[in-house]
């Protein structure tokens, strides 16, 4: 099957090389540009154009596919290139209806939910943070509404009480490239009717900010844990211990109902349990302002805190 793909970071790559080595016919690779990263600011690939390139394929990263030169340039380079199925998945742009319309039997995105639940850019993140205990992945095929098209197939896993958004990004990510190899099978065997989403049932997704961060320790115990899990690795739950700025990476509950402390006060200063407004947590990772992430054990045996201390 001849495939032209979209997409761009870390999530996206593991659907890449399935399609590899599923025998598909990849005939070209969209991504964004090259972003500065690090602290040399050194022009780095997006992770779809490494997986890319190593497989000689012809990569390309116009800035918009809706206006300009470069829109239709790249417009025409698809018309050339003549794909049975454009793939998408966390491309990070919008396509435009004349994109849409190209391939011969439509665009099929890889969405890391279970729709028509959390459509739009933070999915994963916020099925932690709403303490969902099931997600996945769907396939479907592309209209030009925020991820409203027909669906094709799903794939459902549960979320662990303790995982975190970075590792469920992990899991998902693989379970949509096998789903999408899967779609791509049926569809050729005509196994796939797509089904109309249900806009009642809907909810919205939006990306995250760093504004989220800091936690509020006069929220229950689950509540302040799934914060944590949802905002782990990026942009990261943070509190202020004393004069230090601390990002909170994982956690665990440690009771759901005790009331009898201060809110974000220390109440095991050995594994570092902290009160919430109900309950209480043990943070297990965390990284202090000049330092490293790190296990707490490591991190107290270096910096000692005293019980009854406040998180605030």
């Amino acid at each position: 099957m001849n495939i032209v793909f979209m997409g761009t970071p870390d999530f996206a790559v593991p659907t890449l090389k399935a399609l590899y080595n599923a025998g598909h016919n990849v005939k070209a690779v969209f991504t964004q540009s090259d972003k500065p990263k690090g602290r040399g600011y050194k022009l780095t690939p997006p992770p779809v154009k490494v997986c890319a390139l190593e497989n000689s394929t012809p990569v390309y990263q116009p800035q918009s596919l809706k206006k300009g030169e470069d829109a239709e340039t790249s417009i025409n380079i698809l018309k050339e290139l003549n794909p049975d199925y454009i793939i998408v998945v966390a491309y990070g742009k919008i396509l435009p209806k004349e994109v849409l319309d190209i391939p011969k039997h439509g665009c099929i995105n890889v969405h890391a939910s279970l729709l028509p639940k959390y459509r739009g850019a933070g999915p994963i993140q916020w099925s932690v943070l709403n303490g969902e205990k099931e997600t996945g992945v769907t396939t479907m095929l592309m209209a030009e509404g925020l991820d409203t098209g027909d669906m094709l197939l799903k794939a459902s896993t549960e979320i662990g009480v303790n995982e975190t958004a970075s590792e469920l990004h992990d899991r998902l990510s693989v379970i949509g490239a096998d789903l999408l190899i899967k779609t791509l099978d049926e569809l050729e065997k005509g196994n796939i009717t797509p089904e109309k989403q249900d806009d009642s049932l809907s909810s919205y997704a939006p990306m995250l900010s760093k504004d989220m961060c800091p936690l509020d320790f006069s929220k229950s115990a689950t509540e302040i844990h799934n914060k944590i899990r949802g905002l782990s690795d990026w942009p990261c739950a943070t509190a202020m211990l004393g004069d230090k700025r601390i990002k909170i990476y994982k956690s665990e509950i440690v009771s759901v109902d005790d009331k009898n402390h201060t809110a974000g006060q220390i109440i095991n200063e050995k594994d570092l349990t902290i009160a919430c407004g109900i309950g209480s947590i043990r943070i297990l990772e965390l990284q202090a302002e000049g330092s490293k992430r790190m296990k707490t054990a490591d991190y107290l045996r270096g910096n000692p805190v005293a019980k009854n201390q406040l998180f605030r």
